[in-house]
């Protein structure tokens, strides 16, 4: 990594230099050469400062799909902010609404007893609408799942517990709750009935499942079906306490309508629109080999357009590795990206999408002696040299001045921290001008 990147920086000036052929050999000296300055060994502090090109958008950009037969009949505005609990579009008049969580609706809710971290997720966004979901089973409880609503008689719909549980609950090891017993059970699915003995007018010819509430996972209770009645109701669905996969999207958070691909009267069965998260952050594809210096945490200085510049933090690095187009030398550049978070929003409330530079601080060095990189000489056998302007002022051709081998440290903003016998502050050395 760092021959490459001395050899790249060496190119420009250096490369035309003098090499030292050791061993008490003649040099070289080349007819026509780059002018020669001289320059002094410093003490100074280094930073290892890197800048590299970045976008800077809204994050996690998703496609919302429709589904089913029916029609869109409202959309939102492009630019619009859709929070919890509000709709994000209408199909047939049905509203869709955002709710927070990690896991989609992706089975309609309509079994007493379901139990899932999408029934979880449909438990916590009514709770924090503030309505009152009853009392959810603890992880390790036993439930029942009974039958369907649609296919359950007035009385079958009676079994669920006012408190919220399911009679048939039961904590772990203790067997069958006694409500699931005697004349009760015959009005719900009892832990020890057979298939036989559940099927009747108005029920399900299959049994019962029993399943076990797991760390994370929601209850489809009585009380939480209720809720589900009172919250259909407030949004203009009929309030059946059924939930369908598409009355609601599931978001980490509240979400901006990045773009509107369809239209009212279109099939829902379609790509509708856009959105992303609220926040903005910067993309920065970076050069796997260059990902060395750069680690979780880091801070950065993010220049806007125009020069303003913005603190920021190196949020993620991606893990996903791709391939940029090949370069002159055939050979392809793989990047990952690296995404950079902005400190201060209301810097950047006005710009929707830009590029930007986002500035690296690297490693730090105190008190080091350093030169110019074009004062760097490279040795036939290895390594580098800087070459003594033994009593010679101005600018001109080198006159052959004795070489003195240096060992390289950090590179930074046109120097090179040197070490080695024999180099001290303020020594005279020769550079390209």
């Amino acid at each position: 990594m760092l021959l490459s990147t001395v050899a790249m920086l060496l190119a420009g000036g250096v490369g035309a230099g003098l090499v030292w052929a050791g061993g008490g050999g003649k040099t070289l000296e080349p007819e026509a050469g780059p002018k020669i300055r001289q320059v002094a060994v410093a003490k100074t502090d280094m930073s290892g400062v890197r800048e590299m090109e970045g976008t800077l958008g809204y994050d996690s950009v998703r496609t919302i799909r429709g589904a089913g037969e029916g029609v869109v009949t409202w959309l939102p505005k492009q630019g619009a902010t859709v929070e919890r609990g509000e709709q994000l579009y209408r199909v047939d008049e049905r509203a869709t609404v955002v709710f927070y969580g990690s896991t989609p609706l992706y089975r309609r809710l309509d079994t007493p007893g379901t139990v899932g971290r999408d029934v979880r997720v449909v438990a916590d966004n009514l709770r924090a609408a503030g309505y009152d979901i009853g009392q959810q089973p603890a992880p390790g409880t036993v439930v029942q799942q009974r039958t369907p609503v649609d296919q359950q008689t007035s009385a079958d719909a009676g079994s669920l517990t006012a408190a919220g549980t399911d009679q048939t609950t039961t904590e772990p090891g203790s067997g069958p709750s006694p409500s699931a017993q005697g004349d009760d059970a015959g009005q719900g699915a009892g832990a020890g009935e057979s298939a036989e003995e559940q099927t009747g007018e108005g029920r399900s010819s299959e049994p019962s499942r029993q399943v076990t509430v797991k760390e994370g996972d929601g209850v489809l209770t009585e009380g939480l079906m209720s809720a589900i009645k009172r919250w259909q109701k407030s949004v203009g669905i009929e309030p059946t306490g059924v939930l369908e996969s598409t009355d609601v999207v599931v978001t980490r958070s509240a979400v901006r309508v990045s773009e509107v691909s369809a239209q009212t009267g279109d099939a829902a069965a379609n790509e509708l629109l856009s959105v992303t998260a609220t926040t903005k952050s910067v993309r920065v594809p970076v050069e796997t080999l260059d990902l060395g210096t750069i680690k979780a945490g880091q801070k950065v200085t993010v220049v806007l357009p125009g020069g303003t510049e913005t603190a920021g933090e190196v949020a993620t690095i991606g893990t996903t590795i791709k391939a940029d187009q090949e370069g002159e030398s055939g050979a392809g550049v793989t990047k990952i990206n690296v995404t950079v978070s902005v400190d201060d929003a209301e810097a950047v409330k006005g710009i929707d999408a830009a590029p930007v530079q986002v500035r690296f601080e690297g490693e730090a060095r105190k008190g080091v002696l350093a030169v110019p990189v074009g004062a760097l000489l490279a040795l036939r056998e290895g390594g580098y040299a800087v070459r003594l302007a033994e009593g010679r002022s101005g600018e001109g051709r080198s006159a052959g001045g004795r070489l003195v081998p240096v060992d390289t440290g950090m590179f930074a903003r046109g120097l090179v921290e040197i070490s080695g016998e024999g180099v001290a502050e303020g020594m005279k050395v020769e550079a390209t001008a």
